[in-house]
C-alpha cells in the first residue's frame, strides 16, 4: 500500500483533533475563568530509503533519502493569558487580576480555579454554589491585645463569614489628641470653684465606652496658666466619685502613688510639647510618648476604670502643639465601642474579608488564599472550571493575593473567557483546509492504486 494513504489518514485524524479543540474553545467563549487551548503538530518518523554518505577524495557527500510517514499532535497547550473582568456588583464574585488560582476543597482534596463565582451557604461558608466546593483561606483570630489578626502562613481552611453575628462591646482604653493650642490666649487661672474660664481655654469632648458598652462623655478642659504652660482637667458623665488624672509609671516619675485632678502641659518657646506633670505631685514625664491616665468609677461598679490619654511625643510636632494659630485641639480617636451586629462585608485586593458592624466598627474576619504554580500549563483539567495538580505542574505556592507574584483579587467582578473568536475562526479555516488537503491526498493515492489495478485488464 502507498505510504501517502497513511500520511493522509494521520493528517485527517490530527486535524480532527485540532478541530475538536477549536470547537471546545468556541463553546466556552462565555464560560467564566475559561482558558483557551491550542494544538501544535509535529512530523512522525521517516522511512529511510538511502542513508547519507560522507565526502570522499574523488566525490562529495550524499544526503540521506527519507520519506515522511505523516504527522501527529505535538502538544495541546493551555493559554493562560488574562481575561477581561466583567463587573457584576455581587460582592462575593471574585476575579484574579494577574497570575494565580483560587483554592477550593472537597474534604481534604484541594483543587484550583480561575472562576470566582462564589456565594455563602446557609452556614455562612464561602462556597462555589455550582458544586458546593468550599473556598479556602485563613480565618482571623484574636491576639493577646484583643485585635483581630490573620496568620497567612498557616494551613488553609474553610472561610466562614459570620453574617448577622455579634461583636462584643469594647471598653475605651486609649484616646488620642491632636492639633493646636493658640499661644496668643491670655494667661488666666481658674476661678474660685476650680473651673476653667471659658474665655481663656479650650474644651474638647469625645464619647468613650465602659466595659458594658455604655457611652460616657469625656470632657478635657485645657487653659493657659503660665508662659508655655497649660493646665488640663477631665470630666466624665454618669460616673461615681472623683475623676483623677495620673502620670503613669516610668523612669521620670518620682512618686507613683500620687494622683491629682489636674495635669500641667509644658511647651518649648517653639510650640513643641516637652513634658506633662501632675499638678499636685512631682510626677512628670518628659521623654518619648507623653500620656496621662484618667481614672473613674462607673455607677454600680466598684472597680476603677482607666483611660490612657495620648497627648503626643516629647519635642515633636505631633499630638498637641502650641503655635500662634487658632485653637483646634480635639480628641481625634478612641478605641472603644458598644456591641454591634454584622450588617455587611467587603473584600479587598489582598483577599481580606472585612466585616462592617452596626456600631461603626470594622474587623477582619478572614482572607481568601490564592496559589501559583511553577508550570501552570502542567495542571490537569478536572471539569467544572477546576484544575488538579499533576506530575509536571509543581506544587502550589499558597499565600495572600498581591504578594510573591500572585495577582490581586478584584471583588464584584468575574474573569471572562480569554477565547478570541476572530482567532478561533481563522484557525477553523486553516484546520478545514488542512483536513481537505489530506482528504485529497487519500483520494489521489486511491486513484493511483486504481490505475495500478487496471494494468491487469
Amino acid at each position: 500500500m502507498m505510504r501517502s494513504l497513511f500520511s493522509g489518514v494521520s493528517g485527517l485524524k490530527n486535524h480532527q483533533t485540532r478541530m475538536d479543540v477549536i470547537g471546545n474553545n468556541i463553546s466556552n467563549v462565555n464560560t467564566h475563568g475559561f482558558k483557551s487551548s491550542r494544538v501544535t503538530f509535529q512530523d512522525m518518523l521517516s522511512q529511510t530509503i538511502a542513508g547519507a554518505a560522507k565526502p570522499e577524495e574523488n566525490r562529495g557527500g550524499v544526503n540521506p533519502k527519507q520519506v515522511g510517514l505523516g504527522m501527529t499532535v505535538a502538544s495541546i497547550d493551555k493559554i493562560f493569558t488574562q481575561g477581561s473582568l466583567e463587573t457584576t456588583g455581587n460582592q462575593t464574585d471574585l476575579a484574579i487580576s494577574g497570575d494565580g488560582f483560587f483554592i477550593v476543597a472537597e474534604g481534604d482534596k484541594n483543587m484550583y480555579t480561575r472562576a470566582g463565582t462564589f456565594a455563602l451557604d446557609r452556614d455562612g461558608v464561602l462556597v462555589n454554589p455550582a458544586n458546593g466546593l468550599r473556598v479556602q483561606g485563613w480565618m482571623a483570630t484574636t491576639d493577646t491585645t484583643g485585635e483581630k489578626v490573620i496568620n497567612s502562613s498557616g494551613t488553609v481552611e474553610d472561610i466562614v463569614v459570620p453574617v448577622y453575628g455579634k461583636i462584643p462591646a469594647r471598653e475605651t482604653t486609649n484616646v488620642r489628641y491632636k492639633c493646636n493650642l493658640d499661644s496668643k490666649l491670655p494667661i488666666l487661672p481658674p476661678d474660685a470653684t476650680g473651673q476653667m474660664r471659658a474665655s481663656a481655654g479650650v474644651t474638647t469632648n469625645i464619647d468613650v465606652y465602659d466595659n458594658l458598652g455604655d457611652p460616657h462623655r469625656l470632657t478635657l478642659n485645657i487653659w493657659k496658666t503660665d508662659t508655655n504652660q497649660w493646665t488640663a482637667s477631665a470630666a466624665i458623665t454618669d460616673t461615681e466619685g472623683p475623676i483623677t488624672l495620673d502620670i503613669p509609671a516610668g523612669a521620670n516619675q518620682a512618686n507613683q502613688e500620687n494622683t491629682s485632678s489636674r495635669i500641667n502641659l509644658r511647651f518649648t518657646p517653639e510650640g513643641r510639647l516637652v513634658s506633662v506633670a501632675d499638678e499636685s505631685s512631682p510626677d512628670e514625664s518628659n521623654q518619648g510618648n507623653l500620656v496621662a491616665n484618667v481614672n473613674y468609677r462607673v455607677a454600680g461598679d466598684p472597680s476603677v476604670r482607666n483611660i490612657r490619654l495620648d497627648l503626643g511625643s516629647s519635642g515633636l510636632v505631633e499630638g498637641i502643639t502650641q503655635f500662634s494659630s487658632p485653637s483646634t485641639t480635639k480628641a481625634v480617636e478612641q478605641d472603644g465601642y458598644s456591641m454591634g451586629y454584622m450588617e455587611s462585608f467587603t473584600i479587598d485586593n489582598s483577599g481580606i474579608i472585612t466585616a462592617v458592624y452596626t456600631n461603626g466598627t470594622k474587623q477582619a474576619v478572614g482572607q481568601v488564599a490564592t496559589a501559583v504554580f511553577t508550570n501552570q500549563q502542567g495542571l490537569e483539567n478536572a471539569g467544572e472550571n477546576l484544575y488538579e495538580v499533576s506530575n509536571n505542574s509543581g506544587l502550589p505556592n499558597i499565600g495572600p493575593a498581591a504578594e510573591a507574584g500572585r495577582g490581586k483579587v478584584v471583588a464584584g467582578t468575574l474573569e471572562m473567557s480569554n477565547v478570541d473568536l476572530s482567532e478561533q475562526f481563522t484557525d477553523m479555516i486553516i484546520t478545514q483546509r488542512g483536513f481537505q488537503a489530506n482528504s485529497r491526498t487519500i483520494t489521489t493515492s486511491d486513484q493511483m492504486l486504481q490505475e495500478l489495478i487496471n494494468l491487469k485488464r
